[in-house]
């Protein structure tokens, strides 16, 4: 259970290391690798920003607005957003430049101020 995101990540962090080499000396990753490549670092993006934002001061404060922190903590999570990004680009682009932004812009930014608040909430109980 452990080993699958630790082996993805190792593929990550090896890809995104060597800019310059030749993707065709890689192997071929199914749909379920890369898909799970994906989910680690959606899920390692939205926990530096749920962090981010659980740390802070505003937070407590009465009338605050979520997506303010949200995106006031996109400079601090911002290695893991473009690793998210270039990532779907390489996986899913299928040789077209953006979409990982339209991913990011769209369906990843849907979905995150639920998860970050959820994050937030569990991380106070």
């Amino acid at each position: 259970m452990f080993l699958a995101p630790l082996a993805a990540a190792a593929l990550v962090v090896s890809v995104a290391t060597a800019p310059n080499a030749d993707p065709r000396a890689f192997p071929t990753l199914s749909t379920h690798q890369k898909s799970v490549v994906m989910q680690s670092l959606m899920h390692s993006t939205t926990e530096c920003i749920a962090r981010t934002v659980s740390a802070d001061p505003r937070l407590s404060q009465r009338n605050v607005d979520l997506g303010d922190l949200i995106v006031d903590s996109m400079p601090h999570c911002a290695a893991q957003v473009r690793a998210m990004i270039e990532a779907y680009d390489r996986y899913f682009g299928e040789g077209e430049e953006g979409e990982g932004e339209a991913f990011f812009m769209g369906p990843y930014l849907d979905v995150l101020p639920s998860a970050v608040s959820k994050l937030v909430r569990d991380a106070v109980k």
